[in-house]
């Protein structure tokens, strides 16, 4: 069954419809997750500084003056401006926290204490209340309350150590990877959070640090490292677990990877390449003995791949069922056969630049599912509508502007 993502397909509302969410974060890890709970129906309201918007606004390329990386980051989210350090600013904060399931916020640990916003005050005015605190090291420990990005957790996570060649220096991802993972640890770790208020009636905090989910995703590392010693080294594109695994150049100057994980898969690959003796070889029987003969089993797929095209790769391997993918960059990506499929990249109306083209929701839903319903929309667009269904009339927000709340 193909089940529906990207758009509104009937009268089921969707999966977290009725879920108001206070996004109070900055940069990327927070505000994706909350972004991720947007996608399938949750009312997001984003909460800049009047005068000192989220940063995301203003990174990467922009058009006509519009940062496109806001338009993907701010879907789905009504846009208002409060000042949380100003009196006017936290007793809205307040009144607003009052009607959300969720708040996620990433300022250092002590900063929402400091506004008297903290977990005591939020709970007293709704126990239900799920304050997902996202941060680069946590809210206690010797680091808690150092300054700290992605890039810090890529780092001390063990990723750059075995990431890049053996004799270059370690690398780090060119785009934010360790937020990316702690956005979607967020959103699970919100929708957990969710689902034992359903038993207790009664919220609480999440507290992510963005050093840990990227070091969950590494794998078992600590585990090897406890049990035997071992410390991963940086390979390239090779595996110490599996062989022939690489990127190799086909005739036509493009490139393709192939991946043989599975025994099966490794012996059609040799057969298809020509070398089908290597499969009989005693070292050939397991994966992490035909890594260390990787020299010989990368130069037999090489050779091969190296007088053929692309199209002819592809076309044979798949003939053979073996696994393979052509290493594509974004111009590829967007005119590929699957993810046209998929509608992985869709086109979202957008009152500012017009049609543009974004990735869709992350995954789908048969019955409830999510959709973009709007892209990024400019800052502090919807303060006037959110504060008056708050309750708030012209004098209380004209009040608010003059302290400079809003």
């Amino acid at each position: 069954m193909r089940a529906p993502r990207g758009r509104e397909t009937g009268p089921t509302p969707p999966a977290l419809d009725g879920l108001r969410v206070l996004d109070l974060a900055t940069l990327f890890a927070g505000p994706l997750a909350a972004t991720l709970l947007g996608d399938f129906g949750a009312e997001v309201i984003k909460v800049e500084h009047p005068r000192r918007p989220d940063p995301s606004r203003g990174h990467g390329p922009a058009k006509r003056g519009v940062g496109l990386w806001w338009k993907v980051l701010g879907r789905n989210k009504r846009t208002i401006t409060l000042d949380l350090s100003t009196p006017g600013g936290r007793e809205t904060l307040l009144r607003l926290a009052a009607t959300a399931d969720v708040i996620v916020e990433n300022f250092r640990p002590g900063t929402l204490e400091k506004w008297e916003l903290g977990w005591e005050e939020l709970a007293a005015v709704n126990p239900r209340l799920i304050l997902a605190r996202v941060t680069a090291f946590g809210q206690f420990g010797p680091y808690a309350h150092r300054p700290g990005f992605g890039t810090l957790a890529e780092a001390m996570s063990g990723f750059a150590a075995i990431t890049g060649e053996p004799a270059a220096p370690p690398t780090l991802p060119p785009f934010g990877l360790a937020d990316s993972v702690a956005g979607l640890a967020t959103a699970y770790a919100v929708l957990t959070a969710l689902a034992a208020r359903e038993r207790t009636g009664t919220g609480q905090v999440v507290d992510m640090a963005i050093i840990e989910p990227i070091l969950s995703v590494l794998g078992p590392q600590p585990t090897w490292y406890d049990q035997l010693g071992y410390v991963q080294e940086r390979t390239g594109n090779r595996s110490a677990n599996n062989a022939p695994r690489n990127t190799y150049r086909t005739a036509d100057g493009t490139w393709v990877a192939v991946s043989t994980s599975a025994q099966s898969v490794a012996e059609r690959v040799m057969c298809l390449v020509g070398r089908p003796e290597l499969t009989g070889e005693p070292w050939f029987a397991t994966g992490a003995e035909r890594a260390a003969h990787a020299d010989v089993l990368d130069e037999a797929v090489g050779s091969w791949i190296a007088v053929r095209t692309r199209d002819e790769v592809l076309a044979a391997f798949e003939k053979a069922q073996a696994a393979v993918a052509p290493v594509q960059d974004v111009r590829d990506v967007l005119t590929d056969p699957q993810y046209q499929a998929l509608d992985t990249v869709t086109t979202v109306a957008d009152a500012e630049l017009g049609p543009l083209r974004m990735q869709n929701v992350l995954f789908r839903l048969s019955a409830t599912p999510g959709a973009i319903r709007w892209a990024g929309r400019p800052h502090g667009a919807d303060t006037y509508a959110v504060l008056a269904e708050l309750g708030l009339d012209a004098a209380d927000i004209a009040a608010l502007l003059a302290e400079g709340a809003l």
